[in-house]
Order: C-alpha cells, then structure tokens, then sequence
C-alpha cells in the first residue's frame, strides 16, 4: 500500500522523467517556485489558504521505499543511477508560506518552494493536491460561517467527500474555517476536531415504533440526546418526543435536540417550534441536514428560520458550486535568474515574490500589493519562513491557533465579502517592479 504521509510516487510521470533528464546535463542549481491561484472562480470574492501543515510533513517525511524502486526499476523506463539516487532522496529546500487561515486572492503566492531544481520539480504534484483541496473547502466553509454566524455548523461530508483522505481533510479544513466540529470520527482522533452525531433513519426503521427508538437511543446516549425525528412525519415524531420528555425526565435523562434532514426545512422547523415550545422544551435545538450550503443559510437567516445548527455535507465536501480552483505552482527563478512563463491566458509574473497588505484605521483590508521579494512596499508582508534546508523553523501552531487566526482574518474582511454580495472584488496591484521585470524578460525573450 502507498504510505500517502510519505510517498514520492504520488506525482506525475512527468516529474521522474524530467528529474532523469535534469541529472543527465547537471542541472540541480536552486530553483523557486510559488504556488498560487490565477483567479478566483466567478463564485467566490476570497479564498482561505489550509493545507501548509500537511505539506510541511510531507515535505520532511517524503521518501522512496524500497518496494516503490524496485516497481520504478520494473517500468524500464529509469537508470539504475537515478534509482540509486533516488533512495536517498530527501527534500532540503526552503519554503515561505502565508499562514492557515489567511484570506488570500488571486496572483498572490501562497507558498514558495527554494530547492535544488529536481527536488522542488518532484514534490510539485503532491503540494498542490495538498493546497488545492484543503483550500478549496476551507474556502468553502468560510462563507458557510459568514452566512451563519450565530449557528452551529458541523460537516457531515465524509460520505460524499472523494475518498477517505478528502473526506479526513475537508473535516480538518471546515474546522480550521470556523465549523463547530465534524461528524468524522477519525478528524476527532488525528486532529482533535470536535465530533457530533445523531442518528440514522435505519435506527428508527429498525424498531417497531418511533418512540421506542427515541427512548431506546436515550437510554444508551445519556449525554447526547438528539433524536432524528423525520423518519415519517416530521411534526408527528416532535409530538412524540413532547410526550417522551417528562418520562425521559424521571431517568434522569434530557431531550438536548432534535433533527430534520428532509422536505422544507424552514417551515417543518417552524412547526417544530412551535410545538416544542407549547410542550414546555423550549430549550430543545433544533438540528437541520439534507442540501445545505451558504445560499441556504442566508436565505433562513433573513428568514429568522428557528433553527440552531446544521450539518453541511455534500455541498461543502465537494465544494459543490466551484469544485475546482484555476491554481498552479510555477517555476518563478532558477540559478539565480527570473523565470517568466508567457503561455497564452496562463502568464506568470516572474521573480521570487512577495505580497503585502494594508488595512485600514478599523483593521479592515483594503488591498493587497504583490511584489519582487526586494521591493518594499506599504502594508504588512505575508509570506514568512517556515522552513530551512528541510526542516521546519519552529513548532508549528496549533490547529486551534490556526483557527483563531482565521477568525480574525475573516473579521477583517471588507463588508461587500463578509455579506458575499455577488460579483464583489477586491484589490490586487502588480507592483512597479515586477511590471518592469515583467517587461524586460519579454523585451529579452528570457525565462
């Protein structure tokens, strides 16, 4: 099985074969590369950058096993040289990076890899798979916790998600982005992710009467009493669970919530309610799943829809509306001169970079530079150093602190992106020096 922490083979042919040619002429001088976004998709005002963690632990655990060069040496396709270099690869190149959690736009580079040329060319295909996704739904979850601000947001995606890995990491990211926790039991053990959960409708189908199953799942959950109670008819079972209460009561048991996960889910929780409160549980939640996304929320929320919490599952694992970001990691430097790819609709601006950041006197952004790495300009530079010849510069932050730093992050953002008000931009300016660096390399038909 392929360790997905570590394995070198998660790349691209390509890759290997132009490693093989890189050693053939020499060329292992250092090259920079940054990973960014071209543009935003016509959805989203900002991005939330996630998924550095987990790179910076491929980056320091990433090697060849013998049995993944034993299948190299199979294909035919590799010298025996290479195979043996190979098999004491390990990555000893630089990285700078924004932080998770930091609200970034297109143009501006999220990481910047400085390695010799084949190592930083190896590691490329895994360090935007890791970016990419954790990104895409951190992105996501974001506005899912601006729409609902005062609600308690849980992912429900695993299921729906592509794999066990984007399942695990979109748990990871919606976290990182604000969400209360994860039905995920497997994000609770690896990440520390707060995990929720309810039931199923088998549970319910599986007994011969509903109340029977709501009692039934009580008595064996004393602490996490929220029962699914649109099985059949949804104002029915709240009817039931009114009736249940007072006898849950003398076992010392409490009624925490109840869940709908189907049909209108505005107006069944209104009639909800209605008659939870008319039945004395005016402090019982209501819990809503089923086609759920940021839309939604705004929509319940002008609404004022009665209803305290929602699991987000498919719309926010597949990122359902912009499944996909136009990212890409670029070779911007190498042996010490200015790279510029000038492919038709996919230019890149050349250099090793730097981008900075201004706000305003309430703390609110209010745009953004991208630079050389030498120019100065005003505002708060965000690329910082994370990692030095392989290893990292310091323990890194808590997911917690990630967390927190997103928080403000998203606080600071201007209204119009807070509001997600449609076809809202935001500031980026290619500063002087790089348009003039630009241009020269074009004047010189260079990098």
């Amino acid at each position: 099985m392929i360790d997905q922490s570590r394995s070198l083979l998660l790349t691209d042919l390509y890759q290997l074969t132009m490693l093989q040619s890189y050693r053939r002429e020499h060329m292992d001088d250092v090259a920079v590369f940054e990973f960014f976004v071209r543009k935003l998709p016509p959805s989203r005002g900002f991005l939330m950058a996630a998924g550095l963690e987990q790179v910076l632990q491929y980056l320091e655990q990433a090697q060849f096993t013998q049995a993944e060069l034993r299948w190299l040496a199979d294909t035919g396709q590799f010298d025996e040289s290479l195979l043996a270099e190979l098999a004491e690869w390990r990555f000893l190149g630089d990285v700078h990076a924004v932080p998770e959690g930091t609200i970034i736009f297109g143009d501006e580079p999220i990481l910047q890899v400085s390695a010799p040329l084949p190592q930083a060319q190896l590691v490329e295909s895994r360090l935007i798979n890791l970016l990419h996704f954790q990104t895409l739904i951190a992105s996501k979850a974001a506005r899912c916790v601006l729409a609902a601000p005062a609600k308690s947001l849980v992912d429900f995606g695993l299921r729906r998600a592509h794999g066990a890995e984007a399942g695990l990491l979109a748990a990871r990211a919606a976290y990182l982005a604000g969400f209360a926790g994860t039905a995920t039991l497997a994000a609770g053990m690896a990440f520390g992710v707060p995990v929720y959960g309810t039931m199923a409708h088998s549970f319910v189908q599986a007994h011969d009467e509903e109340t029977q199953a709501f009692a039934a799942f009580a008595a064996a959950n004393p602490t996490a009493v929220v029962l699914l109670i649109d099985t059949y008819d949804t104002e029915a079972a709240a009817e039931k669970v009114v009736a249940l209460a007072p006898q849950l009561r003398k076992q010392d048991l409490i009624v925490h919530g109840v869940r709908i996960d189907s049909g209108d889910l505005a107006e069944h929780a209104r009639l909800v309610r209605r008659i939870l409160d008319d039945g004395g549980l005016c402090d019982v939640t209501i819990f809503a799943s089923g086609d759920v996304d940021e839309y939604r929320l705004m929509a319940h929320a002008a609404a004022a829809v009665p209803i305290d919490g929602y699991g987000i599952g498919t719309h926010l694992d597949t990122s359902a509306d912009a499944p996909y970001l136009d990212c890409a990691y670029k070779l911007q430097e190498y042996a010490g001169r200015p790279r510029r790819k000038r492919s038709e609709g996919k230019a890149t601006w050349p250099g090793r970079k730097q981008f900075y950041r201004r706000h305003n006197e309430h703390g609110v952004m209010i745009g953004d530079t991208v630079a050389c790495e030498n120019e100065i300009c005003a505002g708060k530079a965000l690329l910082e150093p994370v990692m030095r010849a392989g290893r990292r510069l310091g323990p890194p932050p808590s997911l917690a602190q990630s967390r927190e730093h997103a928080a403000r992050q998203m606080r600071s953002l201007p209204a119009p992106l807070r509001h997600l008000e449609s076809g809202a931009t935001y500031p980026v300016t290619i500063s002087e020096g790089l348009w003039q660096l630009a241009a020269k390399l074009d004047a010189d038909k260079g990098g």
